[in-house]
Parts: C-alpha cells; sequence; structure tokens
C-alpha cells in the first residue's frame, strides 16, 4: 500500500450505506471486520510477495492466484514490482500462497517482520524468498510508467505475474485459484485479505478487512482514484498492497472472485484497484499454457 500523502489526501468520507435488512438473505461471509486475523489463519490461494532489491534490501506485499490457461497467474499491485517512488525493477520475487510464520504455524501468533522500506526484513522475507515460489515475468498495466507522476498512473496501478513451476506442477494446480472479474464492478460486499507489517501489526498472519464497498465515482474524489473500490472503517497497514479484494468466498476453501487489489490507503481507509476490460485480454496472452 503506497503511502503517497498526495494521493492521500484526497481521499473523502463516503456516504453511509444502509444493509438490506430480510430474514432470508444469509449473512454475508466473511463477517464485517476493520483488520481482524483471518479467521481459519490462512488462504490458500492468497499469500506474501517479497521483492529482493539491491543493496540487501526487500519488500513485501500481499498477492492472489487468479485462474489462467496456464494455471501460473498471481494478480498484485503494480507498485510492489516498481513506482514513480522506487524505479529500479527488483532483482528477483518470490510469492508463498499461505504463508505463515515459522515460529507461529498456526498462523495466530505474534511474529516479528521489521525494517524493510514496505513490509519488513524479519523472518517473513528471509523466509519467502528462500522458500517461496520464484516468479518467472511480470506484466504491469500497459499506463503503468514508473518515469510519470504517481497520481496519474494510480488508476493502472495492477499487474500480472507469472510464476515458475515446481516438480512440474503449476502454482494453481497445488493451491487452486480465484476467478478474475473485469469492470465494470460495482459496490457491494466484499473483503480485502493481506499481511499487514507496520504497526500494530507483524507482517506474520493474514488480516483482513470486510464490509459494503463503495466505489467512487467523479465528483466524491480526485479523478486519479475514480473507479477505485473503498472499504472503511479499515485499519490494515503497508504490506497490503497487491491483497486481493474478494466476493462470493467459498468458506471451505477460501476462493472466490477478484475484483480489485490493494493500491493506497490512509488510517482507516483502504482503496482497491479494480481491474478494466483491456485486463482480460492481457490475462489471456500472458497467462497462456505455452507462452515462453
Amino acid at each position: 500500500m503506497t503511502s503517497t500523502r498526495a494521493a492521500l489526501a484526497a481521499l473523502v468520507t463516503c456516504t453511509t450505506s444502509l444493509a438490506l435488512m430480510g430474514a432470508s438473505a444469509p449473512a454475508p461471509y466473511p463477517p464485517a471486520s476493520k483488520g481482524d486475523r483471518w479467521p481459519q489463519g490462512t488462504v490458500r490461494t492468497v499469500g506474501k510477495l517479497v521483492a529482493k532489491l539491491p543493496g540487501h534490501q526487500a519488500e513485501s506485499c500481499s498477492a492472489a492466484i487468479v485462474d489462467s490457461p496456464s494455471g501460473s497467474i498471481v494478480a498484485t499491485a503494480a507498485h510492489c514490482i516498481s513506482s514513480p517512488e522506487r524505479p529500479r525493477k527488483p532483482e528477483a520475487m518470490y510469492f508463498q500462497p499461505a504463508y505463515k510464520s515459522k515460529s507461529d504455524p498456526k498462523g495466530q501468533g505474534q511474529g516479528k517482520d521489521k525494517g524493510t522500506k514496505r513490509g519488513g526484513t524479519g523472518d517473513g522475507p528471509r523466509t519467502v524468498l528462500a522458500h517461496g515460489w520464484k516468479v518467472e515475468s511480470w506484466k504491469t498495466a500497459p499506463g503503468w510508467d514508473t518515469s510519470k507522476n504517481l497520481e496519474s498512473v494510480l488508476p493502472y496501478d495492477w499487474a500480472f505475474l507469472r510464476m515458475e513451476k515446481r516438480g512440474g506442477r503449476t502454482i494453481q494446480e497445488v493451491y487452486g485459484a480465484n476467478k478474475l472479474r473485469t469492470e465494470p464492478v460495482r459496490g457491494g460486499h466484499a473483503a480485502t485479505l493481506g499481511y499487514p507489517a507496520s504497526s500494530p501489526y507483524d507482517g506474520e498472519t493474514l488480516h483482513y478487512c470486510a464490509g459494503r464497498a463503495h466505489r467512487y465515482e467523479r465528483g466524491e474524489i480526485a479523478a486519479t482514484n475514480v473507479g477505485a473500490l473503498s472499504l472503511r472503517p479499515c485499519k490494515l497497514t503497508q504490506g497490503v498492497s497487491g491483497g486481493p479484494w474478494l466476493r462470493g468466498i467459498d468458506k471451505k476453501t477460501g476462493t472466490g472472485t477478484l475484483v480489485a487489489v490493494t493500491s493506497v490507503g490512509s488510517d482507516d481507509e483502504l482503496l482497491g484497484r479494480p481491474y478494466p476490460s483491456s485486463a482480460r485480454a492481457l490475462l489471456a496472452e500472458f497467462g497462456a499454457r505455452n507462452k515462453r
């Protein structure tokens, strides 16, 4: 989650939406949250993404597997790869689905993950760099240009990663995948998941916000964030960038429909960047079964 002041200064209060009341309507899942731990500890298709940077540095984000012909595609935010603030591309990137702390195998404790520019250099990043699935290549949105001002490119803050296989198996074969839904994406119940690493969180456990998401329209917010989804209140911190915004989550598998990825946020609000309709063609090409 980028912390650019100019991007956050334009955030406005959302109009409160009243939930529909009906005895026959099932309760939304997961229940409303402003930053709780995920009830089941981990989700198989959601994990911790770590970029290895020059100078023995690392940055952590979050990401999720999406369904593709190749079975090797992960969705995240473009600024997790490079940004106007950090235009240099990473030396390598690794992703660990269903990440949980080595010192907390059930994913319920308080591990340590401190010291990075975005998301820690504690046990978590080192573990992911050593044991995670390697990113083979990536594809950012066509409009994501790190030579430009951040505010001008934020609408394109989404990306796909292609993962190497392990033992002849794809990451989707091992963990499953979420369906991708492109724009138009409207407001409604949604949950965003990720590994927040700035205080009071530690980057070692999966947390989430859930509730009725609001879609910003023109006149409500600065132009750079028009079309973004908002969850408020949401207390998640840096480290959740690139994490999925899911709808229709299956309680047993944890999979659902990915409608956005986390882009920017403030102390009590998180914004998700939906994938435009053009992203489907890019996913089909980049995620083709025999692509090299």
